[in-house]
């Protein structure tokens, strides 16, 4: 039940204090986004941890001027895979060998299945494949500051192919996806903070096939 109560005490701040959050909760984050699940294991993604503050005063022109771009605390920025490779789908298969200590037959089928399908697709197709594994655990993040009090405020509402500018994603062979700055809110300028939040009735969203 403590993890439902801070789901409802979480809404999507619309102005924050530009008060720091302490690093362990930041990295208690980061590791709920690093723990989510992904297709095939393969975490197509990297996250980026923004507290520099030029950084994200040029984000925030590109993200329709959103104030909390600049006063978060910090902005993360969840790139995606702009594509699957052999390379990539190879270290992460060799990665789980390497931990596990062992290799499994129909654990390298699996790869073998793989190599000979994701990296002959489009790269576009390749893309949104990756950007909904970064979304998991941009979900999961969420859940977990707002375990951790603290704010996050999803934002799709911006230019990707700037933000890919600014921090050099495209030569890394990744596109951003999704941004979540996180932080605290400031309550007497955040228009949306003493409202109720609104759901769909569970009836209207879940559908119980027995």
């Amino acid at each position: 039940m403590e993890l439902l109560d801070k789901l409802k005490w979480r809404y999507a701040a619309k102005a924050m204090n530009g008060k720091k959050i302490p690093q362990e909760k930041v990295d208690r984050i980061l590791e709920a986004a690093r723990l989510a699940p992904t297709s095939s294991g393969l975490q197509p993604f990297e996250i980026f941890v923004i507290t520099n503050q030029e950084i994200k005063e040029k984000i925030k022109p590109v993200a329709w001027n959103q104030s909390v771009i600049t006063d978060c605390s910090h902005l993360l920025v969840f790139a995606a895979w702009d594509t699957y490779t052999e390379e990539r789908i190879n270290y992460m298969f060799d990665l789980t060998n390497e931990i596990r200590g062992f290799k499994n037959e129909g654990w390298e089928n699996y790869r073998q299945m793989l190599l000979s399908s994701y990296p002959q697709k489009d790269p576009e197709e390749n893309f949104n494949h990756a950007a909904k594994q970064a979304y998991i655990a941009f979900s999961q993040a969420i859940a977990a500051a707002a375990f951790e009090g603290v704010d996050a405020t999803p934002i799709e509402g911006f230019d990707p192919d700037a933000v890919d500018k600014i921090l050099g994603l495209r030569e890394k062979g990744l596109r951003s996806a999704v941004l979540l700055p996180l932080g605290y809110r400031q309550e007497d300028q955040d228009w949306l903070v003493n409202l109720v939040k609104v759901r769909k009735p569970t009836e209207d969203l879940v559908t119980v096939i027995e």
